[in-house]
């Protein structure tokens, strides 16, 4: 395992988590929970954020896949220092404050999901947490996007799993706060952490383009040998 990257996808996952309450805010303060029990309440949320983690994590087996097959192919140096350098783009983008393009078909393929959160949200079973959670999970977010190069670039499914978990894991605490405690997380913290999203990506940037330059540092750029050299045929 790569403790540093899991480390890169927590804290990215941390730091995204304020630029989440302003984005997925609404929903997780709009959650049917407010009048249940203690008891219900809690686990209505729990199951709510489950729901994000688990699909987070089905994207890291999708991805992580894809990244299996760039490494098995010999490119995952080349691919890992690209997608740093896409990320590097990205943060001078972001201090630079270039204005942001939506891409209208993305926003077209999202109204089903739009429609099947607002029909959740009447809803006050438990199992509605947990697919609202999902759905909210599979919404349009640069900074799952970000996230997303993580796990292509592990090199394993296994690892790829594992950082969109981390990243899952990150954006909890204060997700969770939100969902429990509705709107009283200030709006100059929010602001100071948002703030602070373009240097992690910063971080994760470098460490792609570290990884891909085959330095052989411990847990920075640890050697990546070819595996698909070592692949037998079968006869």
């Amino acid at each position: 395992m790569f403790p540093t990257w899991l480390i890169a996808g927590f804290l990215l996952g941390a730091v995204s988590s304020f630029h989440c309450v302003g984005m997925c805010g609404p929903i997780a303060v709009s959650l049917p929970v407010y009048y249940l029990p203690p008891g219900r309440k809690l686990a209505g949320i729990l199951l709510y954020h489950s729901g994000r983690i688990l699909i987070y994590s089905l994207l890291g087996l999708f991805f992580g896949y894809l990244g299996r097959q760039i490494f098995l192919g010999g490119l995952q140096q080349g691919f890992s220092i690209f997608l740093g350098s896409v990320l590097l783009l990205f943060f001078l983008a972001s201090i630079l404050h270039t204005p942001k393009r939506r891409i209208r078909q993305i926003d077209r393929l999202t109204v089903p999901l739009q429609q099947f959160i607002g029909k959740h949200l009447q809803k006050k079973t438990l199992s509605s947490m947990l697919l609202l959670g999902a759905a909210n999970g599979l919404l349009p977010c640069g900074m799952v996007y970000f996230a997303i190069t993580g796990a292509l670039a592990a090199g394993s499914i296994s690892e790829g799993v594992l950082f969109m978990a981390a990243f899952g894991l990150g954006t909890f605490p204060a997700m969770f706060a939100l969902s429990y405690f509705g709107s009283k997380i200030g709006q100059s913290a929010r602001n100071t952490m948002k703030k602070a999203v373009p240097y992690v990506v910063l971080l994760m940037g470098v460490l792609l383009i570290l990884r891909g330059l085959n330095l052989n540092i411990p847990y920075v750029s640890p050697y990546l040998s070819s595996q698909s050299r070592d692949i037998l045929p079968c006869h």
